[in-house]
C-alpha cells in the first residue's frame, strides 16, 4: 500500500510541477509577445527601425559570410557595372526666386 501511495504523490507531483512549467513558458511567450508589439508601434510612430532589425543588419552587413553563409551576396566585384567612375560637369544651381 505504501508503494501505491508514493507512487500517486509522485504522478501527482510531476503533474503540478509540469503544470508550473507550461504556465512560466506560456508567460515568458506572452511577454515578448507584448514587447515585440509595442516595439512594433513604437517604429510606426516614430519612422524608426526597429533595434534588432538595425542590430541584425548590421551584423550582416559587416560579416564577411553573412547570417546566412550559403546566400548569393552580390558585391561590387561581382557587379563591374557598379565600380564604374563616372565624370560628371560641375554647376553651380542658382534660386532665382528670393524671398522678401
Amino acid at each position: 500500500m505504501d508503494n501505491l501511495v508514493g507512487r500517486l504523490f509522485r504522478f501527482v507531483l510531476k503533474l503540478v510541477l509540469a503544470a508550473f512549467a507550461i504556465v512560466l513558458a506560456l508567460s515568458v511567450l506572452a511577454a515578448a509577445l507584448i514587447v515585440m508589439i509595442l516595439s512594433v508601434f513604437k517604429s510606426i510612430l516614430t519612422g524608426k527601425k526597429p533595434a534588432p532589425t538595425v542590430v541584425f543588419s548590421r551584423f550582416q552587413k559587416f560579416s564577411s559570410g553573412g547570417v546566412w553563409p550559403g546566400a548569393a551576396r552580390e558585391t561590387q566585384a561581382s557587379n563591374p557595372k557598379t565600380s564604374d567612375v563616372v565624370d560628371v560637369e560641375v554647376r553651380e544651381v542658382r534660386d532665382d526666386k528670393r524671398l522678401p
